[in-house]
């Protein structure tokens, strides 16, 4: 039978999984497969695995317990095996790869970094910065046929605006890197934000926890930062 794969743990690891159920529609129960060095957590699927929103809540509560007990590598949702056997051969055959991995993120927890500030209150600092994007936008204001102007001053804003955020989001890196073992920067997604930061931070440093939460606080000229964690280590897997 196909087995879906949560974690990947160390071999101490208590993996505390007993009463849980996994994901599918016959929510199978949770159990764990061991390696002399390494553990699994899994449990049997039947059908193929989509992200609905109880499956994924199974599979978040998972990880959410392995965390209770130490740093598991957490797989990505969806991940499944043919059966017990691959799961243990996987486990053997990548002993290294998953040791180092678990060493890279033993006691530590991923914080994310989400950053935005609105657009229009950076277009209003644009124009009152720079004397000719105010010129084209008084000029259009006004009633000017002229074609190419909002193409200029279309062009000057973007710019701008790119490069206003590219300073932000360095300057935030600049400030919360060191607080952690490593980072990772992904790309933005909605329109208003200019960084997504991953930090990878040890659970027990609480002068950088606190930092974390001082230096995302109140940055203030419209500047909204959202701090998400503890959670498990997903962006540190590779």
């Amino acid at each position: 039978m196909a087995v879906y794969v949560y974690a990947v743990t160390t071999r101490d690891h208590p993996c505390r999984v007993e009463g849980m159920t996994g994901v599918g529609s016959d929510g199978a129960a949770v159990r764990v497969l061991s390696t002399g060095a390494l553990r699994a957590v899994v449990s049997d699927i039947e059908e193929e695995i989509r992200p609905k929103r109880r499956d994924v809540a199974a599979h978040q509560a998972v990880q959410e317990r392995l965390m209770e007990d130490g740093t598991p590598l957490p797989l990505r949702f969806g991940y499944t095996a043919p059966d017990d056997d691959a799961v243990l051969r996987a486990l053997e055959e990548k002993e290294d790869f998953y040791g180092a991995a678990l060493e890279r993120v033993a006691d530590c927890a991923e914080y994310h970094v989400k950053a935005s500030r609105a657009q229009d209150i950076m277009l209003r600092e644009i124009l009152e910065d720079l004397p000719e994007a105010r010129r084209l936008n008084d000029e259009i204001r006004q009633g000017s046929e002229d074609p190419r102007l909002p193409v200029e001053l279309g062009r000057m804003v973007a710019e701008e605006v790119e490069q206003r955020r590219a300073n932000a989001a360095e300057r935030l890196i600049g400030s919360l890197a060191p607080l952690g073992r490593e980072y990772v920067v992904h790309p933005v997604g909605g329109d208003d934000d200019f960084l997504a930061l991953s930090l990878l931070v040890r659970r027990d440093d609480e002068g950088a926890l606190n930092a974390l939460d001082e230096r995302t606080g109140n940055l203030g000229d419209g500047v909204e930062v959202r701090l998400t964690g503890p959670l498990p280590p997903y962006s540190f897997m590779s």
